[in-house]
């Protein structure tokens, strides 16, 4: 299935770029007026090949969730069982992830890929489990390359599953207590960033155990052995089955599946914008189909979106996860379609254009 996927995704259609932009300065308003807006319809109409380009409704949201053995060496003061409870809470409709959601009218779906618990069945639950949390990544590989492919293709089932079922976004969403040490991991093997510029103080934590957390991902790199430049497929499975989590291999495969579906990917915060380094170094054109839908708090997610050559369209200084910068932005990149639909050009208004 991965590399049915990978051979399915093309970059962005440089006739459909042109023809957009050519578009958006025949539109009554002066050029650049919209600024990233105008730009986020332009990627957009790339991605799908087409000018203007479908709307990006109806929406998904997918919450990927998972546990990590790195949680042992204390990264983080919350308890592990808060993974399980939070999945409990957003198939309640809970969480600040369902407010969001209602708001903007995006379904919301959990997938358990790796939560060490059993879960019950549950309406809006799909179980894809690989493991019951990871193995801790400071003292070697947090899974299997296997392993990693299984939750790369446990992504990429949702994304098309949801596609089929006639969604036309998606939303990355993760829930996972210590995922943001594994995420720090990621980004600074795939960036190469130092982990002191990329390891920020997740769900909120003091400076004794923010330095601890620096140094276990100093270990962790260390621990696996990582290649200082990720120059290859191989070598990037291999990155993600030492120091990602499950979540990361699902939403890096739900990014896949939506760039081979043509379908726009809204990326969420730090975890997201780890899985999306994953899926550019599978396939570098993974990125034309995304956009960032905010610039989370932590420090790692400038670095990952700098990497990608993504510009956040939410900066509101959150770092919740579970999908709700994504969640904010969705509601903007509609606008941002909209505008191509159905606002007159100079020409069929009658306006006046400004001089050349």
């Amino acid at each position: 299935m991965l590399a049915e996927t990978l051979a399915a995704i093309r970059p962005a259609d440089p006739a459909a770029v042109a023809e957009a932009r050519a578009h958006q300065d025949r539109l009554t308003k002066p050029r650049g007026s919209l600024g990233a807006l105008e730009e986020i319809a332009i990627r957009l109409a790339g991605a799908a090949g087409a000018c203007p380009p479908p709307m990006p409704a109806p929406a998904a949201l997918a919450i990927f969730a998972a546990d990590h053995g790195v949680h042992a060496r204390g990264v983080t003061p919350w308890p592990q069982e808060v993974t399980v409870q939070m999945v409990a809470n957003f198939l309640a409709g809970g969480a600040v992830a369902n407010a969001f959601a209602a708001q903007a009218g995006v379904s919301v779906t959990v997938v358990d890929v790796g939560v060490a618990a059993d879960l019950p069945d549950a309406a809006g639950l799909i179980k894809h489990k690989i493991g019951y949390g990871t193995a801790d990544l400071s003292q070697g590989p947090a899974m299997t390359v296997d392993q990693a492919v299984r939750g790369l293709e446990a992504g990429i089932a949702v994304a098309r599953d949801l596609v089929a079922s006639g969604i036309r976004c998606l939303i990355t969403g993760d829930m996972g207590i210590a995922n943001t040490t594994a995420s720090a991991a990621l980004i600074s093997v795939f960036t190469g960033k130092d982990p002191a510029e990329v390891t920020g103080r997740g769900t909120g934590i003091d400076d004794e155990t923010h330095a601890r957390k620096v140094d276990v991902v100093r270990e962790s790199l260390r621990a696996n052995g990582l290649p200082a430049d990720v120059s290859s497929a191989s070598e990037a499975l291999r990155v993600l089955a030492a120091v990602g989590g499950y979540e990361h291999a699902a939403i890096a495969g739900f990014i896949l599946g939506g760039a081979a579906a043509r379908v726009p990917v809204i990326l969420d915060g730090v975890i997201a914008g780890a899985a999306a380094l994953v899926a550019a170094a599978l396939d570098p054109a993974a990125p034309d189909h995304c956009v960032a839908g905010h610039r989370s708090a932590e420090p790692g997610h400038a670095a990952a979106l700098a990497h990608l050559g993504l510009r956040p369209l939410v900066d509101l200084e959150m770092r919740l996860g579970e999908g709700t910068g994504g969640l904010l932005a969705h509601p903007m990149v509609c606008a941002a379609v909209r505008v191509m639909h159905d606002v007159a050009t100079f020409d069929s208004a009658g306006v006046t254009e400004k001089p050349e």
